[in-house]
């Protein structure tokens, strides 16, 4: 049984505020780097918050229950849309500004959010990154490509016994039976429109991480250059090598076939 309160709810209280505010801590005397510090702080409040909707997405599919399952997915792509725009106002921090209290970061790096590789490795894209104790949870199990798949298998169609049986911590190897069967869905949309909508709820995901990602190189490279970057990566190069990358490869490539 909750106890009464004896101190009136506030605003400041309730958002735990004096924490929140007291969080940043600035090395250098340069007032660029309190905006580095939020904008990645801020980023992470919000990987926080998709984490919990993949979560519950993942056990809603595994469910059978996929319509119950759009409106986590929907949110997880405004998330990323607000994420990708908080990339406009790192962007107003030119070169000069950057390289004044660059040094202060010394090997940290974004390359090293366990929550954005939490939430990659739950989407299904595996590997890659600093291993942490979310993104080595989030391995062992299926991600959420796995149980859209389980459930393209429990309502008929045909999925290779590799690609429902197999060690989840190993990077997803695309197939054509898998291409084929959700194609079939792309054909019979009203036939199979709850299967149909959540492709596209995860398209949706797939599209705005891609975006996010577009961005991120963008911004980089105004900002730094072809400069290395702080955690040891190839920096631009790095970056740009991860744009090709899709949690759901099958769905981008069946719509050749169609």
């Amino acid at each position: 049984m909750t106890e009464p309160q004896t101190t009136p709810m506030t605003y400041g209280r309730y958002l735990a505020l004096d924490q929140l505010l007291d969080a940043q801590h600035p090395i250098s005397d340069r007032d660029d780097e309190l905006l580095f510090i939020i904008i990645h702080q801020t980023k992470e409040l919000w990987l926080k918050q998709m984490l919990v909707e993949l979560r519950d997405a993942i056990q809603l599919v595994r469910a059978d229950k996929p319509v119950e399952a759009y409106k986590n997915l929907a949110r997880v792509s405004r998330i990323q849309a607000v994420m990708t725009l908080s990339w406009d106002v790192l962007a107003t921090m030119t070169p000069s500004d950057y390289t004044r209290f660059r040094e202060v970061l010394g090997t940290s790096s974004g390359f090293q959010s366990d929550q954005f590789r939490a939430v990659e490795t739950l989407l299904g894209v595996r590997g890659g990154g600093v291993p942490g104790p979310l993104t080595d949870a989030a391995k062992a199990a299926p991600s959420l490509w796995d149980e859209a798949n389980a459930a393209l298998a429990r309502a008929g169609f045909t999925v290779p016994a590799e690609t429902l049986e197999r060690d989840w911590a190993e990077p997803y190897r695309p197939s054509k039976a898998v291409e084929d069967a959700w194609a079939e869905i792309y054909r019979n949309p009203h036939r199979y429109w709850e299967l149909y909508q959540l492709a596209e709820k995860l398209v949706d995901v797939d599209d705005a991480l891609a975006t996010w990602r577009h961005k991120h190189v963008i911004t980089v490279s105004r900002v730094i250059g072809m400069k290395m970057g702080t955690g040891g990566t190839a920096g631009v190069p790095y970056l740009e090598s991860t744009l090709s990358k899709r949690a759901f490869p099958e769905l981008w490539s069946l719509r050749t076939q169609l």
